[in-house]
């Protein structure tokens, strides 16, 4: 780091080789490497070749972003009659975090034993008032990657005072691989009859409209490319996909959000999680600017993210689930993803 201190590197292998590579700056996922149907590895996670490029070139590539993932109107809310103001780093808005969020702090980790695969626990502190949140929070978080390849995304939280806490995983997938191009043609599908339309600085409106007769309708599996360039409102705000969509629970527990496949190499993702949302975004704002890992120069759309979350600007829209989190409580949220072949 810039501060002279070091930034550590673990390797989660797994029996059949499978890697997941996760360095300590940002909790980050670095490299994730899993076989195509022929048995080929690759790895399907855009990523940085150095500290530096993580620091100030990273769209939040593999990171585990926080206190609050996704946008916060104006970088203001309000918690027990009083009034909070975030720093602002995505104009108008707050955007995951501020200008120092999770992503950009480095944290502690060590291994732990677990009967179900490898595994690595990384723990973070953020001070009462970092970027303007109120309350000391304790945050851990577990990576456990199995022999099936499924990689399960623990956290856990809490805090000394009353504050809003909202943390998912940013990691851009691209299942052909990381130099193979954009991601139109993976075949995706997503557990929702709803999603939360946006204004034009992508923040929700806080009405939950039906995807049916729209081109966010992914209840069958789709191309992503297939209506991605209509010309339709939200569309033309995100200039692509990037948006909230409201999945369909039925209970409190790990439930399917998404799945992704993709035809050339037969790789699959399944996507499950205890969270009541999900965030698509399809790498829009990548330009070809930034060089990544092996001098891979990344395009427009050349990753997907899903995010699993609450909902973009809960702190602003009662009617959202909530994102508040108070001294005694804990908050907890698990999400896994599963990677297979398709013959």
């Amino acid at each position: 780091m810039p501060s002279g201190e070091p930034v550590f590197q673990y390797s989660l292998v797994n029996r059949r080789g499978s890697r997941v590579t996760i360095i300590t700056l940002g909790a980050s996922i670095t490299s994730l490497v899993v076989p195509d149907r022929d048995g080929q590895m690759d790895d399907v996670v855009l990523g940085m070749t150095d500290v530096q490029g993580y620091l100030t070139k990273s769209p939040y590539f593999g990171t585990v972003v926080g206190r609050y993932g996704n946008r916060i109107a104006k970088g203001h809310f309000r918690l027990d009659d009083k009034d909070y103001v975030l720093a602002i780093n995505n104009e108008p808005n707050h955007l995951h975090g501020g200008l120092v969020g999770f992503d950009k702090r480095l944290w502690t980790a060590r291994t732990v034993r677990s009967d179900s695969g490898v595994a690595v626990r990384l723990r973070l502190v953020s001070a009462d008032g970092d970027q303007g949140y109120p309350g000391r929070l304790l945050v851990t978080l577990r990576y456990l990657f199995t022999d099936d390849d499924h990689l399960i995304v623990d956290y856990s939280a809490e805090t000394l005072r009353p504050t809003v806490v909202n943390l998912t995983q940013h990691s851009y997938f691209n299942l052909a691989g990381h130099r193979r191009g954009d991601i139109l043609g993976h075949e995706l599908l997503v557990n929702a009859d709803r999603f939360t339309p946006v204004d034009s600085t992508l923040i929700p409106s806080g009405l939950l409209e039906p995807v049916d007769g729209t081109p966010f309708d992914f209840r069958n599996a789709t191309a992503i490319g297939a209506r991605i360039d209509q010309q339709q409102e939200q569309l033309t705000y995100g200039r692509g996909y990037d948006h909230n969509f409201v999945l369909r629970r039925t209970g409190p527990g790990l439930e399917m959000a998404a799945s992704v496949y993709e035809p050339l190499s037969g790789r699959t993702m399944e996507v499950w999680t205890t969270e009541p949302g999900m965030q698509l975004y399809t790498g829009n704002f990548l330009d070809g600017s930034i060089v990544g890992k092996g001098g891979q120069r990344y395009g427009r759309r050349a990753g997907l993210c899903l995010e699993t979350q609450h909902f973009p600007d809960s702190p602003n829209h009662p009617a959202f689930p909530s994102t508040v989190l108070r001294p005694g409580e804990r908050f907890q949220s698990r999400t896994m993803f599963a990677f297979g072949v398709r013959r």
